[in-house]
């Protein structure tokens, strides 16, 4: 272990961060389309989950009746809070029900988690812009910290498996929100830099609590964890906290050593706007992502076996190696953090009631006796190749199959599908049931005044992107 106290090159990682957030300028339109409709989809899941008292017992300041001046609102709410208390509002809501974009690759996650960091701060810097005669921020610049953001976090995961050293991906979150956060704040390279160390030096959480038997409602709020304390690290840089340049490299004690295996942390390729453009939707169903072709197989199963149930021998699902990893259960489910990351659930809710909505998690739905019938009469295998074309970045797939066979030796057809609704090969075909997606999750909350104004706005690209930050937010209170 080294012991001499000679400063040290800053970590070529944090300067590549850095680098990106102030100088890279986004020029694809696709990645600008599609950030618009992560902004919505986002946006809906946030106020869908406000129906659920375990997500809202959560939300509002940590002193009741505390309101801050030119503070960040929360949407769907009445709360006036400071940037940090904001974007962990903001970031548990929209993480809640497991609805919003994914990322697949060697780490998993939700790159759309950093829209509570992102607009929690976007928001009150516009107010307080107002408030001292200055131009607010627009919603184009949101889009732009969102690609950036979903960037930072995609191209680490690419190479980078926090999942196989314990830690849970919201790590990335922390990191991607800390860099366009600080940024936005006026952060120079040297203070983002600083930001980023200490964002490393925290650390993440275990994943402890995606996996069983510790399954359990922390994975709904983590992210927004991870976002809001990046929120308070980018503040305190802007203020002249100092950073650490070694934080990832430093032999005995940096996070590779400590935490990564001594494994180099890595950029997979150069930062541009590739994870926006290929980001995946939940389009129809909110279960985990690796799930999602089952879900569609079994719907497309429903009518074929709905009058069909007792008469099942066994059901097939053929998948890929990180859906065995993370979400192939057996045994007993204890709550609706459990269900929506099973697969043998999630395909038997789809065979049983020809959809899968939150609803379907709850403890209500869970005592059907058929679910856990089915569930027990299911066979789970890997095919290589599903796996193959799962880590192929030309690919991407997730892919999985659903067979049933019955007791009198008949069975169904093999229903295969290799790209959800909301992968990239199918964005055409997605884009309008996501804005009917979002418009359904909206009007769980609003009366239809109020939805016929933040429909306007959200349906003209020109309006949506030149409309300042803190008027958009407050379309939705």
């Amino acid at each position: 272990m080294i012991k001499t106290n000679e400063k040290t090159m800053t970590d070529q990682l944090l300067v590549d961060i850095a680098d990106y957030v102030l100088n890279t300028k986004i020029t694809s339109e696709e990645a600008y389309e599609t950030a618009r409709y992560v902004l919505l989809d986002t946006l809906g899941c946030g106020i869908l989950a406000l129906q659920y008292p375990e997500c809202t017992k959560l939300l509002g300041p940590v002193v009741p009746g505390t309101v801050v001046p030119n503070g960040t609102r929360i949407p769907g709410t009445s709360y006036v809070l400071d940037p940090v208390k904001g974007a962990f509002n903001i970031g548990c809501m929209i993480r809640w029900l497991d609805y919003n974009d994914t990322w697949l690759a060697a780490e998993w996650g939700h790159p759309s988690d950093n829209l509570g960091g992102i607009l929690a701060v976007a928001d009150y810097l516009s107010r307080v812009g107002v408030a001292e005669g200055q131009e607010p921020l627009q919603i184009k610049d949101v889009l732009e910290m969102m690609i950036q953001a979903h960037e930072i976090q995609g191209i680490l995961a690419l190479e980078n498996s926090l999942n196989r050293v314990g830690l849970d991906h919201v790590l990335f979150v922390k990191i991607a929100t800390t860099a366009v956060v600080t940024k936005a704040l006026g952060g120079t390279h040297q203070e983002i830099v600083n930001a980023l160390s200490n964002a490393w030096i925290d650390n993440s959480s275990l994943r402890t609590y995606r996996h069983a038997p510790n399954t359990g409602s922390r994975k709904s709020w983590a992210a927004g964890d991870a976002t809001s304390r990046a929120v308070q690290l980018a503040m305190m840089a802007v203020k002249g906290e100092m950073g650490y340049a070694t934080a990832l490299s430093a032999p005995g004690w940096g996070f590779q050593d400590v935490l990564f295996n001594k494994q180099e942390l890595k950029l997979a390729r150069p930062l541009a706007s590739y994870v926006m453009e290929n980001v995946l939707f939940k389009v129809s169903y909110p279960a985990e992502f690796h799930a999602q072709t089952a879900a569609e197989c079994a719907v497309h199963l429903h009518p074929e076996v709905k009058n069909r149930l007792a008469e099942i021998d066994r059901i097939n699902i053929t998948t890929h190696e990180s859906a065995i990893r993370i979400i192939d259960k057996e045994g007993p489910l204890h709550n609706p953090a459990d269900r929506d990351h099973c697969l043998q659930y999630i395909t038997a809710i789809g065979l049983i009631y020809g959809d899968i909505i939150a609803d379907h998690y709850e403890d209500e739905v869970a005592v059907d006796p058929r679910i856990d019938d089915l569930r027990n009469k299911m066979v789970v295998v890997e095919k290589s190749q599903y796996t193959i074309d799962y880590l192929d970045p030309d690919k991407r797939s997730i892919a999985n199959a659903v067979q049933v066979y019955y007791k009198d030796g008949t069975s169904s057809e093999l229903i295969e599908c290799e790209y959800p609704l909301g992968h990239r090969f199918r964005r055409e075909e997605a884009f309008p049931q996501i804005i009917n997606k979002f418009q359904q999750n909206i009007s769980t909350h609003y009366s239809q005044k109020q939805l016929n104004t933040i429909n306007e706005v959200c349906a003209n690209k020109e309006l949506l992107e030149q409309i300042a930050v803190h008027e958009f937010i407050n379309l939705f209170i």
